[in-house]
């Protein structure tokens, strides 16, 4: 394995890595350490450049399945892949999911993700009833929001520097059917993203918006919605969702041939019949397409995503206006439900997630000026996206740090911790 980070900006250049037994015996005797599981971070808070990875890879065992509750506890290293082959034929689904199954338990809490459903179920963190944290000192202390509460609150978003997440126990969501009723609905302006979003929040479980950001501050875009199937909808005959491949290469990525590309797309989806499908395509549509993130080149991409509480009109004008050619845009409203976590991301508001090759010497100039937008806005950008930030960017975007610091480990550090702090 590379290490690397999904984005592969930044070089990932550790000095160790050691594979992880289950249970881990005790940490390994060197000076800086942190987990590493599946690499689908987009920047730096994955890589530990210098120093020890702890690869989690073998921590990848459940422990207990109670199919009458949904409660479940594994390992950090098991993946969301694995939890949903094991738990749906049984009625059961994860009761938050990020937009790629490839990820670790660990990597879900240290980031305590978000997903289409943050208007109805919050973080991935609300549903973590209890976790295992083993300590460089070599305390193992069971967390929960009882129990060593305030560490709990540290590790949730806590980006894997409280200490090695060893297991946890996750509270899953009934479903009858793994299939899901979705329908595509094209907007062309902020204002009907808006009010989609309202509408849709009272309605659907599920909700995200693709959009093209060629076109300014009054983008158009496919909305998708949906919910999850009962069993008569089940029976409907199932229709395969009308996606364009994303089979693409570096060269494709440029100004003229995205904006091609987005009207093509817009065209082909712009059709709001609802479908029944299965949850693969509609969750985690790019997991069909192995290395999908090869088609930025060598030089890899970054992922720029941030939260603002008011219009984000300025941002997509500017990006607009920049000619810098993202790929793949989404948009989505977070929802007012609080994460248990300290240092967590998702906030209400609405938030965008930009794709841009890297290379460009305009690049990192026109993100700065975003970061001022945005927190001038009272908004905040995602460290699980991020290799660039600064550190006043950071300490803006999270006000809690000073307070989540003094949980840090000591031994436990990352390439981005040291960029921003």
């Amino acid at each position: 394995m590379s290490y690397e980070s999904w984005g592969r900006a930044i070089p990932s250049i550790p000095a160790h890595v050691v594979p992880l037994p289950f249970p881990p015996p005790s940490l390994p005797d060197s000076d800086l350490l942190l987990p590493y599981g599946l690499g689908r971070s987009y920047g730096d808070v994955c890589l530990n450049n210098g120093h020890t990875l702890l690869d989690t890879a073998r921590m990848d065992h459940f422990r207990r399945f109670d199919t009458a509750t949904g409660i479940i506890e594994c390992e950090a290293g098991t993946s969301l892949d694995a939890i949903l082959a094991a738990v749906v034929p049984r009625g059961w689904f994860l009761p938050v999911t990020p937009g790629t199954k490839f990820v670790t338990v660990g990597g879900c809490i240290a980031n305590d993700v978000h997903g289409k459903n943050h208007h109805r179920a919050g973080t991935f963190g609300r549903h973590v009833r209890a976790l295992v944290l083993l300590r460089s000192d070599g305390s193992l202390l069971r967390c929960s929001p009882t129990e060593n509460s305030e560490l709990f609150a540290a590790t949730i978003g806590g980006l894997g520097l409280t200490g090695l997440i060893v297991s946890a126990e996750i509270a899953l969501r009934k479903i009858e059917s793994p299939m899901i009723v979705a329908e595509r609905i094209p907007f062309r302006t902020l204002a009907e993203f808006d009010e989609l979003s309202r509408a849709s929040d009272a309605t659907h479980d599920y909700s995200v918006a693709w959009f093209d950001s060629t076109s300014g501050r009054e983008p158009r875009g496919i909305f998708f919605r949906g919910n999850h199937a009962d069993v008569a909808q089940t029976l409907l005959s199932v229709r395969r969702p009308r996606f364009l491949p994303v089979r693409l290469f570096s060269p494709f990525l440029m100004p003229l041939t995205v904006r091609l590309f987005n009207e093509a797309y817009f065209r082909a989806n712009a059709h709001p019949h609802p479908q029944t499908l299965a949850y693969d395509p509609f969750f985690y549509p790019l997991d069909a397409v192995a290395n999908w993130n090869a088609i930025y080149g060598s030089k890899g991409f970054l992922q720029y995503q941030f939260v603002m509480p008011g219009s984000v009109a300025e941002v997509l004008d500017r990006v607009a206006k920049s000619q810098l050619a993202s790929f793949l845009t989404v948009i989505k409203r977070f929802g007012s439900l609080p994460s248990p976590g300290m240092m967590s991301f998702p906030r209400e508001g609405t938030t965008v997630c930009f794709d841009f090759a890297e290379g460009s010497p305009r690049l990192r100039p026109l993100l700065e000026e975003l970061d001022r937008v945005v927190l001038d806005g009272g908004g905040a950008v995602y460290p699980a996206k991020d290799s660039r930030m600064s550190p006043d960017t950071f300490r803006r975007s999270f006000p809690q740090f000073e307070a989540f610091a003094k949980f840090v480990d000591p031994r436990f550090s990352s390439t981005f911790w040291r960029r921003v702090t």
